[in-house]
């Protein structure tokens, strides 16, 4: 079995911000959980670095484009290290690899009869890169950026999407779950439904870009080049190869169209499969509208990971929104969430195990099952995977939830302070901390995915194996391994949120 994952490729014009974390987190967890699994994985992120809007900005501040993106890389390629996403592949649209590999994907499509040239004339974003009709605006503006469009006019080289129209409305009607949620692919088809008009695939005035193979004074439009990394960097990144592909995509809501419309047809046009699945996240809000660093309304998730550590950061992610819905954040509920959660469900409940089993046992696990939920376990074995398997990242944390909540319940009813008090209940109180001391380390393997770095240390701290493989979440496989000592706290307190801004 194989998993392959990308996020988007993020444009470098401005740092990144928690819309960014957001998307990589949320792959991220996805892919570490497949590795549990024991497959065979690919995570691909990176940049796209050959948009107008790059091109400006480094005039703006006097550089040659190659230049400003040289500079600019860095803090993109510190995201995923920032976040603890554990990439594959960093892709930059300027590699020589995707540069080779865009020109023959396109001149593929050039010679399947795909491509012709006409004048275009109307209404570019270049916020979004993209084109616009009067429709798509709102009083004249770009509805996402504020901006009015700019009048473009030039001769191109066109893709004859409107040709792919009942084979893209097939493609849908046969893969009901090609993209997710239900109301995004209804979204893309209603998109479809209503009529393609071909697209430009070059731009005559800029320079910046990949040469068009037929027509080299020409550059490829920049969602002619980006859309491409997913199966260019098979080729050429390290421990990669095409077998990978067909893969699975992640997206924010505002490159649907591109990526749920326009990539299945260039690619069907080229003769690469479509991929396997594509899921359209929403957008995290603050007071109502995207984060964006256009609005100037951006959480920089530097901070957050600075007060609080970057666990905490990805387990908010994965809380505060369902996935696939927008959703209103701040701050303030980042620390309710890490105290209220991390810090009194499952923080205190190792800290109070993990002293018990000390004062009580010597630090030595009681082997002496019996009173663990088996059903609940077997309930996540199999459910936490189906739900990811879904790309139900919010439903699958909640399920992992209820179990470390019914922990605490087990502790708060079974009273094993209580127990100790009298010798003749020794059994009675080997069962209990057995079976909070498994069912720690069941949550801990389910919790791997979402947070990497505690994990391991409630394993340590209950002195288990390392070994975080799913086939892990079943009762009963607690050993009593290293003496345990009373844990220190997993989320220490913080007395105020992080400044946001």
């Amino acid at each position: 079995m194989s998993y392959y994952l990308t996020t988007p490729i993020y444009y470098v014009n401005s740092t990144p911000h928690i819309g960014h974390a957001y998307t990589t987190i949320a792959a991220d967890i996805f892919v570490r959980h497949h590795r549990q699994r024991g497959e065979d994985t690919f995570f691909l992120t990176g940049v796209d670095e050959h948009a107008d809007k790059v091109a400006r900005v480094a005039t703006e501040q006097g550089l040659e484009p190659q230049e400003y993106v040289d500079q600019i890389v860095t803090a993109w390629k510190e995201l995923p290290e920032l976040v603890n996403a554990s990439i594959d592949y960093f892709i930059r649209t300027t590699d020589e690899g995707h540069k080779t590999f865009v020109q023959d994907f396109l001149q593929r499509i050039y010679d399947n009869g795909d491509v012709y040239q006409d004048v275009y004339a109307g209404l570019y974003c270049v916020g979004c890169e993209a084109f616009k009709s009067d429709d798509e605006l709102v009083d004249g503006k770009c509805p996402d950026h504020g901006v009015e469009p700019e009048w473009i006019e030039e001769k191109n080289w066109f893709f004859r999407l409107s040709a792919y129209q009942d084979k893209l409305l097939a493609l849908y009607a046969e893969r009901p779950d090609f993209v997710l949620p239900e109301f995004r692919a209804n979204e893309a088809r209603g998109f479809i439904a209503g009529g393609l008009r071909d697209f430009s695939i070059s731009r005559a005035t800029q320079t910046w870009g990949i040469p068009i193979p037929w027509d080299p004074v020409q550059v490829a439009y920049v969602w002619a080049d980006a859309l491409v990394n997913y199966v260019s960097a098979l080729t050429y990144a390290p421990k990669a190869e095409l077998g990978f592909w067909p893969g699975r995509h992640l997206l924010a809501k505002d490159i649907l169209r591109f990526h749920c419309v326009y990539w299945p047809a260039l690619l069907l046009s080229a003769g690469y499969e479509v991929p396997k699945q594509l899921f359209v996240h929403g957008y995290l809000n603050l007071e109502g509208r995207g984060i964006s660093k256009s609005l100037g309304n951006v959480i920089d998730p530097r901070k957050l990971i600075d007060v609080y550590g970057v666990d905490p950061l990805r387990y908010w992610v994965a809380r505060a929104a369902v996935f696939g819905q927008d959703a209103d954040v701040s701050v303030e509920s980042f620390q309710e969430r890490y105290e209220r959660e991390l810090g009194n469900d499952l923080g205190n409940l190792v800290s109070r195990t993990t002293a018990m089993i000390a004062k009580y046992r010597d630090g030595r696990i009681p082997v002496a099952p019996g009173l663990g939920d088996q059903a609940a376990v077997e309930r996540l074995a199999t459910e936490v995977p189906r739900r990811l398997d879904d790309f139900d990242l919010t439903g699958a944390i909640e399920l992992i939830w209820e179990f470390v909540r019914s922990l605490n319940k087990f502790v708060t009813d079974a009273k094993p302070w209580e127990l100790a008090k009298d010798e003749a209940n020794a059994d009675e109180l080997d069962r209990v901390l057995y079976a909070l001391a498994d069912g720690l380390r069941i949550a801990a393997i389910t919790l791997q995915a979402y947070l990497p770095e505690t994990a391991p240390k409630i394993l340590a701290a209950l002195g288990q194996p390392e070994d975080v493989s799913w086939d892990g979440v079943a009762y009963g496989k607690t050993v009593s391994g290293e003496p345990v000592v009373a844990a220190e706290p997993l989320f220490p307190r913080v007395e105020a949120p992080a400044a946001a801004a």
